[in-house]
C-alpha cells in the first residue's frame, strides 16, 4: 500500500469514527424532565441499533465499481486499485447512510413520546 492509499484510507477512518457518536437532538426545553427524557433516549437509541448497517454492502457495491472503473481505464493494477478506493468510499457512505437512518429512528421515536423534537 502506497501512501496515497494509506492516507485515503486513514481518512476513512476518521470519518467512520465520527459516524460512531452520539445522535445531535435539538428539544423544546419546556416542560422537559430530564431524568425521563435520558431514560427515553436510551430506549430510542436501542431501537435504532436494529436497523442494518449498510456499510458492508456499501463497501462491495464500491469495491465492484472501483474495479470496473479501473479495469476500464487501465491494466489489473489499476482494477485492483480501483477496487480497494470503490470499496473505501463505499464503506464510507454506507455507514454515513446508516448514521442518517438510525438518527431518524430516534428522533421519530423520541417524537411518538411526545417529546418537540425541532431539528
Amino acid at each position: 500500500m502506497n501512501k496515497k492509499q494509506l492516507i485515503l484510507v486513514l481518512l476513512g477512518l476518521f470519518a467512520l469514527n465520527g459516524c460512531a457518536g452520539r445522535n445531535n437532538i435539538v428539544l423544546d426545553p419546556q416542560g422537559l424532565d430530564m431524568g425521563q427524557y435520558q431514560a427515553d433516549l436510551a430506549q430510542c437509541e436501542k431501537f435504532s441499533r436494529q436497523a442494518n448497517s449498510k456499510a458492508g454492502k456499501g463497501m462491495v457495491g464500491g469495491a465492484i465499481v472501483g474495479a470496473i472503473a479501473g479495469n476500464i481505464v487501465g491494466n489489473s493494477k489499476t482494477r485492483r486499485n480501483g477496487a480497494k478506493l470503490g470499496a473505501l468510499g463505499g464503506l464510507v457512505k454506507g455507514a454515513v447512510a446508516t448514521k442518517r437512518e438510525r438518527q431518524l429512528i430516534v428522533k421519530n421515536c423520541l417524537r411518538n413520546r411526545g417529546y418537540a423534537v425541532l431539528n
